[in-house]
């Protein structure tokens, strides 16, 4: 009982691991959508914009840090949010994965189980058999 129970509690370590794993990748491909390309073209064009204008570099350089500053913010806040919500659907998957799994070893069990009772019917039907002609030969 001991066993069963370590060995769950490892199934279930190792559901969370590949979980996390699977909602870190999905996360990290998701993070980077159209918006936030957008505003990395729009922070683009205004330092641009402000270079072609004359305006020095000491205030160039401060907006276009900001707007990588925000265009990372507003990234790794979308990629916390989707990892959560992804973490919480890979985990629920793999959880039903396994138990439809542990469900089809019950039933494959019960099966070997009926398939070996029809094998010891069949094998004492055939032993009686052999027995009652060998009775009958011998009388």
């Amino acid at each position: 009982m001991e066993n069963k129970a370590e060995v769950i509690e490892q199934a279930s370590e190792e559901i969370k691991k590949r979980a996390a794993k699977r909602a870190a990748a999905r996360a990290r491909i998701a993070r980077w959508d159209l918006d936030v390309a957008i505003f990395l073209f729009v922070v683009l064009i205004l330092v641009i914009v402000l270079l072609f204008q004359g305006i020095g570099i000491e205030i160039v350089a401060p907006v276009a840090l900001f707007g990588l500053v925000i265009v990372w913010l507003v990234g790794w806040r979308r990629g916390k949010k989707l990892y959560d919500g992804f973490y919480d659907e890979e985990l629920g998957r793999l959880e039903r994965e396994l138990a439809e799994k542990e469900e089809k070893a019950k039933k494959g069990e019960k099966a070997r189980k009926v398939e070996e009772r029809i094998e010891k019917t069949i094998e004492e039907t055939i032993e009686e058999k052999v027995q009652r002609a060998l009775r009958e030969r011998w009388r």
